[in-house]
């Protein structure tokens, strides 16, 4: 997180010459247009990068807990544990999620280890 942070910061600072440029360039339309002008050529160009910074990757898996859940690998109504994503393991879009007991969980958890799910 820290890296990112720093990364976001010396983006901003690179934002300001180059934005400063685009408005001295454009200020024959006057300020307002052209600071218009300079912060979309800015927003066209550092999206790029903002999404280089901010891309996701995950630090280590997200987990889903839910009380009185239908296990489905058991069928027993207890406290339900779901493993949403992980590295190279991605349900967050899952219509219809399963939720497992504990050790219904830990049995899924090592066949996705045996799959090469990356567990981080």
């Amino acid at each position: 997180m820290l890296r990112r942070y720093l990364l976001y910061l010396v983006r901003w600072q690179l934002s300001t010459p180059i934005l400063a440029v685009c408005c001295a360039y454009f200020a024959h339309f006057g300020n307002v247009i052209a600071t218009i002008i300079a912060n979309f050529i800015g927003g066209l160009l550092f999206f790029w990068v903002d999404r280089f910074i901010f891309s996701r990757r995950l630090d280590g898996p997200i987990w889903a807990v839910e009380e009185s859940v239908t296990c489905a690998g058991c069928g027993q109504v207890t406290r339900g544990y779901r493993l949403v994503a992980t590295r190279n393991y991605d349900r967050r879009q899952d219509e219809t999620p399963q939720f497992r007991c504990e050790p219904c969980s830990a049995r899924k958890v090592h066949a996705l280890r045996a799959d090469g799910v990356v567990f981080e």
